[in-house]
């Protein structure tokens, strides 16, 4: 048998990460992530460390540098191929060099290369990156970590154009990674900090000031890196618009968006209740489910929790008993291939309805991989129906290996539908969940740790019921010789619990402020103002271009000016850094080293068989009621309510038919015994009233009992 040294993987290799740090800056609706990840090498002969893992999808990568005893390199942003023949070049020649890159199939992947780490070395790596924080149902603005790449759900290799090598993802147990996670993290706002959720555990909030605008708060030791970290950070008059400004870099290049001042403005309107009580009563709804064989996963790392496609497919039951009657619906599932509950959308009635709950009872985690272009092709290839707009539900719990491939088909045909994604479980890829919903104009969900997916699901589907705001404009009142060069896309609608970040460029004579106006910010910042809007900016602005390049139009050279001027990654450019201070040349063959990310699979088959679940009373009564929105009587529905068919048939007035009662007693029993379940059946609840106004007409009699004198169940 072989001794080995130091640390090792459960294959008992050596790996050479240690420890990762994270400091997280929160700045409003924005952060900037300092990561330290800290490498030694306790073998006999120098190694290349490569450790691939995930990064939020909008993040952009603007700093990445080296420390090697008392030396710090800091990295270059070059154009990739550039950038990898250096790197390359520098481990000939016996160099300690780091390279940086995002992959080309998906912008949430980076890798990370640490070369010739001599026997005995240490490395500290240090990257920076900042991002958008999404915001959350309850207003909150969430913050995730992803612990891991999450190998299970896709089979991940990348072929590296630089070393005609294809690298697997190496992955071992959750409780067994060999490295260890400490996490901070700093809030500050113009508004109150109300409060920080998490799910994971957490040492109490600090507050920084008397206003409660600043405030700290840490991860508790021993985390074990069985979920992502993820932080919900909640803020006073959540919904007040915002802008924070940003002064230029002095040595930057005259003109260039890094050397002027930029400004972020938010938007995040709160609709009046008469335009959200408005509900649509058509449109074509296509449901798009995952069944990948990564779905028979627990929704947490537990067995004792129902898995994902039991809670998915409880959704979908939900889902389609509130959906209006007059709409059109499908249902596709996929894995390695894709099936449809019907060859093409059909109209909702009892009989389609009862056809589909059918097939949804039936589903299970038994397609294969997770290959979603295929089927979201064969979906928006379809004529759409007249006064019917198209909204396309989709749920995932992994991610793919086409991600940009993807969302150019969204995008591309985004005239045609709207888009609502679902990242289900821990390592859904950001980029795919957020992507979908950006390009598609709809809104993205993340159902992670012990969250319950109905409510998210019921909330997007308000939003698809809801009109939306079109036609947005937004009017710069600015001083004489100044103007503003707008880098975001434009905003082509807006809906209730969406919010839009705009990043705009100042050129010009620019003043001490803004001319009076709804919204008034400096537009002379302080100079230590930081730079996270104007990377934030240029990320936009360079995530434009990347776009324009896949329609063609020859943008990659202006992608590398900007991503090199900005020191923000692309898919086009890469970090590298290379030590040319030492002269020695690292000697002895390279051994190249993987460092494995966590599988929660490999500790979920380590504990119980999954547990069979009862279903909830509340979907038992949602299963019972008919597609027009009432109940009939029968032993099941007294059951589900908690009584007998005699006890519920006691009750009833003279006056009142049957079913009439029967969906009177249904709402009664939701709004006594599930209110605090309230958002998941408030729709369904909706239609069953319609159907019983309906039918009563000018009956008096029994529109006192649905609407008074007592307040049955409004």
């Amino acid at each position: 048998m072989v001794n080995v040294c130091g640390l090792v993987t459960a294959k008992q290799e050596p790996v050479p990460l240690k420890s990762i740090e994270v400091e997280l800056e929160v700045r409003d609706h924005v952060a900037t992530v300092v990561s330290t990840l800290l490498y030694e090498n306790k073998e006999d002969k120098p190694i290349e460390a490569v450790f691939v893992f995930p990064l939020p999808g909008d993040a952009a990568v603007c700093h990445f540098s080296a420390t090697i005893g008392q030396t710090q390199i800091v990295a270059e942003v070059k154009e990739k191929q550039q950038a990898r023949e250096e790197y390359d070049d520098a481990l000939s020649s016996g160099q300690q060099a780091f390279l940086l890159e995002e992959s080309e199939q998906s912008p949430d992947i980076f890798t990370l290369s640490v070369g010739s780490l001599p026997p005995g070395e240490s490395a500290s790596i240090r990257l920076e990156y900042v991002t958008e924080l999404a915001v959350q149902a309850d207003d909150g603005l969430r913050f995730c970590l992803p612990a891991v790449l999450n190998p299970r759900c896709v089979s991940l290799a990348f072929q590296s154009s630089h070393s005609n090598i294809t690298r697997d993802v190496t992955s071992v147990p959750a409780s067994l990674v060999p490295y260890s996670l400490s996490f901070s993290a700093r809030v500050s706002s113009p508004r109150p900090v109300t409060k920080v959720e998490s799910s994971c555990s957490l040492e109490p909030l600090q507050y920084l000031d008397t206003e409660r605008t600043q405030a700290s708060v840490k991860l508790a030791a021993g985390h074990r890196f069985d979920r992502d970290v993820e932080l919900l950070i909640h803020y006073k008059d959540a919904h007040r618009p915002t802008a924070v400004a940003e002064a230029g870099q002095a040595s930057a290049k005259p003109g260039t968006l890094m050397a002027d001042p930029a400004v972020m403005l938010s938007l995040y309107p709160e609709f009046p209740e008469s335009v959200m009580s408005s509900v649509a009563s058509r449109g074509e709804f296509v449901l798009l489910m995952d069944r990948s064989g990564s779905m028979g996963s627990p929704m947490t790392n537990s067995k004792r929790h129902q898995t994902r496609i039991s809670s998915a497919r409880d959704t979908l039951l939900l889902l389609l008993k509130s959906l209006p009657m007059g709409c059109h619906f499908n249902i596709y599932s996929f894995g390695s291939g894709y099936e449809h509950v019907f060859p093409q959308s059909v109209e909702y009635s009892e009989k389609t309805l009862e056809e589909a709950l059918r097939r949804v009872e039936a589903m299970d985690a038994d397609l294969g991989g997770t290959e979603i272009l295929q089927p979201l092709k064969h979906i928006l290839s379809q004529p759409c129906i007249p006064s019917q707009p198209r909204q396309l539900f989709v749920f995932t719990d992994g991610q793919v290996a086409n991600t940009k491939e993807v969302m150019s088909l969204v995008r591309k045909n985004s005239g045609s539908h709207r888009c609502f994604s679902f990242g289900i479980g821990e390592g859904a890829s950001s980029a795919l969940i957020n992507g979908l919903a950006k390009e598609g104009g709809g809104h993205a969900q993340f159902i992670t740790g012990t969250d319950r997916m109905q409510p998210k699901v019921m909330q997007s589907l308000r939003f698809a019921l809801q009109p939306t705001v079109v036609d947005i404009s937004i009017t710069w009142d600015l001083p004489e010789g100044v103007s503003v060069t707008v880098l975001s896309p434009p905003i082509t609608a807006l809906f209730q619990g969406q919010r839009s970040l705009i990043y705009a460029q100042l050129s010009g004579e620019v003043g001490a402020a803004l001319k009076p106006q709804c919204l008034r910010f400096s537009l002379k910042p302080a100079e230590d103002s930081g730079s996270t809007v104007h990377r934030l900016a240029a990320r936009t602005r360079i995530r434009s271009l990347e776009t324009e390049g896949q329609q063609g139009g020859g943008v990659k050279e202006k992608v590398v000016e900007l991503s090199v001027q900005s020191g923000v990654s692309s898919s086009f450019t890469a970090f590298v850094a290379v030590n040319k201070g030492s002269g020695e040349p690292v000697r002895g063959p390279l051994v190249r080293r993987d460092v494995p990310t966590p599988d929660l699979a490999c500790d979920e088959e380590e504990h119980a068989t999954p547990q069979q679940f009862c279903r909830d009373p509340l979907l038992q009564l949602v299963s019972l009621q008919k597609a027009s929105g009432c109940w009939l009587p029968d032993p099941a529905l007294a059951a589900s309510l908690g009584k007998t068919s005699e006890e519920t048939e006691k009750t009833k007035p003279p006056s009142a038919n049957r079913e009439l009662w029967a969906t009177i007693l249904a709402l009664i029993w939701l709004h006594g015994v599930k209110v605090d379940a309230k958002e998941e059946w408030e729709l369904l609840a909706m239609k069953a009233v319609s159907w019983l106004r309906a039918q009563n007409g000018n009956n008096n009699s029994h529109n006192n009992i649905i609407t008074g004198p007592e307040p049955l169940f409004f």
